[in-house]
């Protein structure tokens, strides 16, 4: 066991009084005291709107923020009528008024007694400093398919020259539709794509980055990049190739050029080939690998000695010491061998390195962390949340959230922690943070390991 990072709670703070899920974003609230964080909660597991995975909720989805300082600003109950799962109601926090203070944004509704109503959901808006709702907009109307794929819901956001975006969007696997909206919350523009077009399908992740370095932020929805300007397509990876979904969309960024890579795991049952593929920031294939299989997860890392790294793993439906695991280099695609398992992990730089440990966040394994090698650091107890290990509250180094059955909520880091050079320049990167956002949208729970 390494003896230099020592694991403990950083952070504690009751918030509810039972929780069966937790998401979580940072919020800024204005001042220049460090971000508050909001929690995504309910006493009932998140629901997937899946056919085969939903349930009927027995609590409400609560929106909670609290401060630096082990505090419960407020509590915001979201109500009956809002299913208590991120796809039916993602959280988003956003300044698209420009003062400074982001407001944050959700989906709510009108006709409680009916949760899938067509007509009464609304993009509702929360001041961060009371947690008030302070107005609500026609939620638009969803892509007539299959409950599993048309109650897909997102909230994002970007800038074109300075100027804020919101960006709301329905689907992911067939017909999908997203509008941009302007600051007085009239609409920017709008973009469909139907079942028959060609190209890729959506992702489980939505980044939100400038790619390309000219002032404009774009979305990478599924193997498309989208502007935020006018909501237009500037290119579909394998669009005559490629018609399926893939789980990971991950932007990683080479620190020594400057330039980004897309890193893609491709899950759907169809059979076209690669399964793996990495991109340049202009759609062009960087390197490619596996002719078969459902790549079902992913992640990019810095991992010491391997240096950057792309880890896929595949076979969703077999057992855990059954899962098949693949390991690149993250720019060249030359095969890394892993001596240890990494299915299930998302990577956390605990010390403030720059280099990152893995914390398992599923099945037996969950809580346990590793060190790049695969040496054991410690465990985190009770549950760990679907969030991305990242720097909150200005802590030094990086913190894993976790959460307790009768509703504590923790944070776990490394109390000798020190960040140095090559940990503040991925802080200070705008991707850092822009991902960070993303946390309570879809399963953007790794994307800041990309930067």
């Amino acid at each position: 066991m390494a003896d230099e990072i020592s694991l403990d709670v950083l952070y504690e703070v009751s918030v509810a009084d039972a929780m069966r899920q937790l998401r979580a974003v940072p919020v800024a609230t204005g001042g220049n005291g460090p971000d508050a964080l909001l929690c995504v909660h309910s006493a009932h597991p998140g629901v997937d709107p899946g056919q085969n995975h939903f349930t009927l909720p027995t609590d409400t989805l609560k929106l909670t923020l609290v401060t630096a300082d082990e505090t419960v600003a407020w509590t915001h109950d979201v109500g009956d009528g809002i299913v208590p799962g991120v796809w039916f109601c993602p959280v988003f926090p956003f300044d698209l008024d420009g003062d400074g203070v982001e407001e944050i944004w959700y989906v709510d509704t009108v006709d409680p007694d009916h949760p899938f109503s067509l007509d009464g959901h609304r993009l509702a808006r929360i001041d961060a400093a009371t947690g008030e709702t302070t107005g609500t907009w026609d939620w638009p109307d969803y892509p007539y398919e299959p409950m599993s794929m048309a109650y897909r819901n997102f909230i994002f956001g970007g800038h074109v020259r300075g100027d804020p975006v919101l960006v709301t969007a329905q689907g992911t696997y067939r017909e999908m539709k997203l509008q941009g909206w302007n600051p007085d919350l009239s609409r920017r523009w709008e973009t469909t794509f139907a079942r028959e077009d060609p190209g890729a399908q959506g992702s489980h992740q939505c980044p939100v980055l400038d790619i390309d370095g000219d002032g404009v932020d774009e979305v990478l929805w599924g193997e498309r990049l989208l502007e935020l300007d006018a909501g237009e397509q500037l290119w579909c990876a394998d669009r005559d190739s490629w018609s399926g979904h893939s789980d990971i969309v991950q932007p990683t960024l080479d620190h020594r050029t400057g330039e980004w890579t897309v890193f893609t795991c491709r899950e759907s049952h169809v059979e076209e080939p690669p399964r793996v593929v990495a991109y340049d920031a202009s759609g062009e294939r960087v390197w490619t690998a596996l002719e078969e299989g459902h790549m079902h997860t992913g992640w990019t890392a810095r991992l010491g000695e391997h240096g950057r790294v792309a880890m896929a793993g595949a076979n969703k439906h077999a057992a855990y010491e059954e899962m098949d695991e693949y390991a690149w280099d993250a720019f060249t695609g030359e095969e890394r061998e892993l001596d240890y398992p990494v299915y299930s992990t998302l990577p956390v730089d605990l010390d403030g390195n720059g280099t990152h440990d893995l914390v398992y966040e599923m099945f037996d394994r969950e809580g346990l962390v590793v060190d790049h090698r695969g040496e054991e650091l410690g465990r985190v107890d009770g549950r760990v949340a679907r969030f991305p290990p990242s720097k909150l509250f200005d802590f030094p180094g990086e913190q894993i959230l976790a959460y307790t059955a009768d509703g504590r909520v923790r944070l776990w880091g490394d109390s000798n922690a020190a960040d140095g050079d090559a940990a503040r320049r991925r802080y200070e990167r705008p991707y850092y943070r822009k991902a960070q956002r993303l946390a309570s949208v879809g399963y953007n729970w790794r994307n800041v390991a990309g930067v």
